[in-house]
């Protein structure tokens, strides 16, 4: 989904990660589309992309803050 989504960014392409599939397909509604798209066996879902153009531009990121480091011991 990484790579996907790296990609569509290469192409100008906004992307969204939704990680409900498992959930969804599991649902009797979600057997009943994946029959109907004629998917059978032992295929679990993950997530889905969503792909598509902003509406507006995207802000530039936060500055790093110096000197800032978490220990974890």
């Amino acid at each position: 989904m990484g790579n996907l989504m790296n990609a569509a960014a290469d192409l100008g392409v906004d992307s969204c990660w939704i990680h409900r599939a498992k959930e969804e397909f599991e649902s009797e509604e979600g057997k009943e589309i994946l029959k109907t798209l004629g998917i059978h066996g032992d295929y679990e879902g993950i997530g889905h992309l969503v792909l598509g153009y902003a509406a507006a531009p995207r802000k530039a990121a936060a500055p790093r803050k110096d000197d800032y480091v978490y220990y974890v011991r």
